[in-house]
């Protein structure tokens, strides 16, 4: 169990690069074929990116807490068991 290797398969990487290109060209041909002035199309393509660049932030930061959180629980279960096998000897 604690050499359980999690990874994501080559099909669902797949499905994730490309739903993330479809939804940004998608939101990007929205911008540009909306019929509103140039100053509305320039806060909304602001606003996408900004919620795109936040997203991946967002995303980074909880995967690296909880990469965090598992660290710090295997090395207390590591210590848990040496204080334990030493207790036993």
């Amino acid at each position: 169990m604690d050499n359980e290797i999690n990874s994501n398969s080559s099909g669902w990487i797949f499905f994730v690069k490309a739903s993330f290109a479809i939804a940004l060209l998608a939101t990007g041909a929205g911008v540009i074929f909306s019929p509103t002035d140039l100053l509305v199309k320039g806060y909304m393509s602001v606003c996408a990116l900004f919620l795109v660049s936040t997203t991946i932030t967002l995303s980074k930061t909880m995967r690296d807490e909880h990469e965090g959180k598992r660290i710090h629980n295997r090395l207390s279960e590591a210590r848990a068991q040496q204080l334990l096998k030493e207790y036993t000897e």
